[in-house]
């Protein structure tokens, strides 16, 4: 397999657990970073560091057509180290940013560049509370108030922007809560607990076998129900990386 994927977030804690699962499976990957000085530890991992801002449309529509990937896998946010919770209300701000107007431009040079597959991170805590556990047809909180509000905004925006992507098959894996290396916490925290490793496992899974659509990824619990994910994907929340995979 020689076929290029873009991965949007490769310095993040889901991009990093994903790079050796794509480069094992033969891709070239191509990652991005807003930061020169990230580019170096890219590509000791074997990466083709790409140095573009998402907001940046004209930049990051240049890079994707140079490349001209099969695939495009979005892990961007903007969160503070450790979830620090005094940043947390800015943060929603600018992780809402991320997921309107990042993904809007990353969808649209995707889309340019000719990609077939598009792989996205959302969140599986944004549903109409109710009856639980949470499954995929169930609707988001769209009246929700406050911070919520606009995290739910930033993921409606999201979702509709990589289901409406023309010429690919897309794909929105909601993510619980991550825990695991290169993430606030190392034990399960919050109603959906998602091992970091086992969500990079569901992104590479969903960019071979998806045929597109809404995956809730999470352990099972009462909160949020995955079935869907493993019925199609043949994914499993106890999956993790090879043992010295991430070197």
């Amino acid at each position: 397999m020689s076929e290029k994927v873009f991965l949007a977030g490769a310095t993040g804690a889901v991009g990093t657990a994903l790079i050796p699962l794509l480069k094992d499976a033969g891709y070239v990957v191509y990652g991005s970073t807003r930061r020169a000085d990230r580019a170096a530890g890219l590509e000791a991992l074997g990466v083709l560091p790409v140095v573009v801002d998402v907001f940046d449309a004209t930049a990051l529509r240049a890079a994707l057509a140079r490349i001209a990937p099969w695939g495009v896998i979005h892990q961007l946010t903007d969160l503070p180290k450790d979830l620090d919770p005094k940043r947390m209300a800015e943060a929603a701000v600018l992780n809402a940013r991320v997921r309107t107007e990042g993904t809007r431009n990353l969808v649209a040079a995707a889309a340019a560049a000719g990609a077939k597959r598009l792989v996205a991170q959302s969140i599986a805590w944004a549903y109409v509370p109710g009856a639980k556990p949470f499954t995929e047809d169930m609707p988001l909180d769209l009246d929700a108030e406050g911070a919520r509000r606009v995290s739910v905004d930033g993921v409606v925006a999201l979702e509709q922007a990589v289901l409406g992507a023309p010429g690919m098959t897309s794909t929105v894996l909601r993510y619980g809560q991550l825990y695991g290396p290169g993430t606030s916490t190392a034990e399960p925290k919050g109603a959906s607990p998602l091992h970091v490793e086992a969500a990079a496992v569901a992104a590479l899974l969903a960019l071979q076998r998806s045929e597109g659509g809404v995956f809730n990824i999470a352990e099972d619990g009462d909160e949020v129900g995955s079935e869907k994910a493993k019925r199609a994907l043949g994914w499993r929340a106890d999956a993790r990386l090879p043992l010295g995979a991430m070197r």
